[in-house]
């Protein structure tokens, strides 16, 4: 029993991170909502039933009893309305602009949430600071101190690159591109297999930022995280991904756990990957999803014509409700075959 209570600070935490990630989302919607003038009926922090609100002279700001996500209720959002503040009676790109924050909002949250971690534990720069013996890396004579430039006609910015590049080999040759002393050097490498993944024995170089390098570093693992978050969606549609590793809220919560119980830094970058997922996720074009919104917003923009809401309605019941029925699914598989961490 006292061990599972141990667990409760860290599953709270996890929770509050995770609903900071809604939470912000949805801030991003509220805002560009105001500056396109756009009513907001209700900010809710939480979702379930109200336990505290206050009524602002346009909005009603509140707090509901579930401390998980939150919501922007619009005027004309989910209804026609023949006020001029409604959101359906704006034009297409002042919509477009409102869906589009919410994603926007969850990439400049991964940059801060990167940032803090980096300023907190410092992070990984593609500078070899150790050779192992009988290495790929040795037998190259690569050099500590080398500065990763280029990989597999790469370009390298971060030690994410470097990894994200790793981790596409398949033991063929490649070439690595280097700076020694001012001097780009070219050597021509072959990855060996150690522990079912591809490597040349290097170890990055471990730096502590000042706040600017922090807030860059955040903004490079944002752009590094995108594109395999891309690569990741890739290979799960052409079906080249185990769904051993897939999870859903199970194993979100049972992974944010272990990095709380880590630290609050390792913390801080699990939460600016959710952050970066969550954002793509919602560009995702799917009814009920930001990405299905902005779709339909562009087709009207297109047609110069609105598309009658009732049919919207339907289609994104239908989105809204295969989603649903996918998040369902695969939480049963998270209870029942867990991804292994």
């Amino acid at each position: 029993m006292s061990t599972i209570l141990s667990y409760i600070p860290y599953i709270l935490l996890a929770l509050v991170v995770f609903s900071l990630l809604i939470i912000g989302h949805e801030f991003g919607h509220f805002i560009l909502a105001r500056i396109n003038g756009v009513k907001v009926n209700e900010f809710s922090l939480g979702m379930g039933k109200k336990v505290w609100s206050y009524k602002g002279k346009k909005t009603e700001y509140s707090l509901r009893i579930a401390p998980i996500g939150g919501f922007v209720a619009m005027e004309g959002e989910a209804e026609d309305s023949e006020d001029p503040s409604a959101f359906s009676n704006k034009s297409p790109l002042r919509r477009i602009s409102i869906i589009a924050a919410g994603p926007i909002m969850n990439f400049i949250m991964a940059i801060l949430f990167f940032a803090i971690s980096s300023y907190m534990m410092g992070f990984a720069i593609p500078q070899i600071s150790k050779i192992e013996a009988n290495t790929p890396a040795q037998v190259a004579q690569l050099n500590v101190g080398d500065e990763i430039v280029k990989a597999d006609g790469r370009k390298i910015n971060t030690w994410s690159d470097f990894l994200l590049v790793m981790s596409e080999q398949d033991g063929s040759s490649m070439d690595l591109e280097v700076k020694r002393d001012g001097e780009l050097i070219t050597k021509s490498i072959t990855p060996q297999k150690k522990d079912d993944a591809f490597t040349i024995g290097i170890n990055a170089t471990i730096v502590k930022p000042n706040l600017w390098q922090a807030i860059t570093n955040g903004a490079n693992e944002t752009k590094t995280m995108v594109k395999e978050t891309f690569k990741f969606f890739g290979k799960l549609f052409q079906g080249d991904v185990s769904k051993d590793d897939v999870g859903g809220p199970v194993s979100i919560v049972k992974l944010s756990v272990n990095m709380a119980q880590q630290g609050l830094a390792p913390l801080m970058f699990f939460a600016g990957f959710l952050s970066v997922q969550l954002g793509i996720f919602n560009l995702i074009p799917f009814p009920a999803l930001d990405g299905g919104w902005i779709t339909i917003l562009l087709i009207e923009f297109i047609l110069r014509r609105k598309i009658d809401e009732n049919k919207i309605a339907i289609i994104n019941n239908i989105g809204f409700t295969i989603l649903i029925g996918l998040m369902i699914l695969i939480t049963i598989k998270d209870i029942i075959s867990p991804i292994q961490f």
